[in-house]
């Protein structure tokens, strides 16, 4: 849509838009565009809040005012919780018990190994919920299986600019699809259990105070903030950690990422 904007344009047609990669609308520069920092698929927020919906569309009509280009600003607000209730009333849990996270003070090296086992705890729900799916899933969108997915981002956690399995894409970019995959991952992988679809908010809630993934993401955190690539910042700034979950505490940031 970024570049079909500059079309419309030419043709006197003004253009608006709204951003779940800022990045790609970085590079591709279209002519108005309003940046949220939602999930992907969730370009104005969680289903069930038309109010909120609402101002994400008008925040974005409202570039239209804007004479010169391109524009490109950031929506100032998360999305609002998902309520989606668990079957029949019953209070969801996760179909794995994976003991808890390694906290927030552990070596890069232990929390690496942790994710690795934690993910092999996951892979056969995961398995079980995309055969239920005819084979639909959301991973993929870094082009890494899941173990790869795993190391790349934990290979963050020691202050090191890691070499890039994904040259074609910039290594910020290939970061953050890598993060929304593992997400991604636990989430299809959580909710396999029969009868026990998690809404959004119990999915947010378990990934970042009961795995080790979020608090790994936790730890990463402050390490990739002090990062010399300016779209890494930016991820860790933007849309590594949700506003409502930013208020646990952090560790502070030790070392310093290239």
């Amino acid at each position: 849509m970024s570049a079909l904007g500059h079309y419309l344009e030419e043709e006197g047609l003004a253009t608006t838009q709204i951003s779940l990669v800022r990045p790609h609308t970085e590079k591709i520069r279209p002519p108005r565009a309003l940046w949220v920092p939602f999930e992907l698929g969730r370009p104005i927020g969680a289903p069930g809040h038309p109010e909120f919906q609402k101002k994400v569309m008008r925040a974005a009509l409202a570039l239209l005012e804007r004479d010169a280009g391109p524009v490109l600003e950031d929506f100032p607000e998360d999305a609002p919780a998902d309520a989606g209730p668990s079957a029949e009333g019953e209070g969801w849990v996760c179909p794995v018990a994976l003991g808890a996270p390694p906290g927030l003070d552990a070596e890069p090296g232990s929390l690496a190994a942790a994710l690795a086992r934690e993910i092999h705890q996951l892979t056969p729900w995961y398995d079980l919920g995309r055969e239920a799916r005819g084979g639909r899933t959301t991973f993929g969108l870094a082009g890494l299986g899941i173990e790869a997915v795993g190391g790349f981002v934990t290979s963050f956690l020691d202050g090191e600019r890691p070499d890039n399995p994904r040259p074609e894409i910039e290594l910020g970019d290939v970061l953050k699809l890598a993060i929304e995959d593992l997400k991604n991952y636990y989430f299809e992988a959580s909710n396999a259990q029969p009868g026990k679809t998690a809404g959004n908010a119990e999915l947010q809630e378990w990934f970042w105070n009961e795995t080790t993934a979020g608090e790994m993401l936790r730890v990463l955190h402050p390490v990739i903030m002090e990062s010399d690539d300016s779209r890494i910042r930016l991820l860790g700034e933007k849309a590594l950690i949700p506003r409502r979950q930013k208020n646990r505490a952090k560790p502070e940031a030790p070392r310093k990422a290239s």
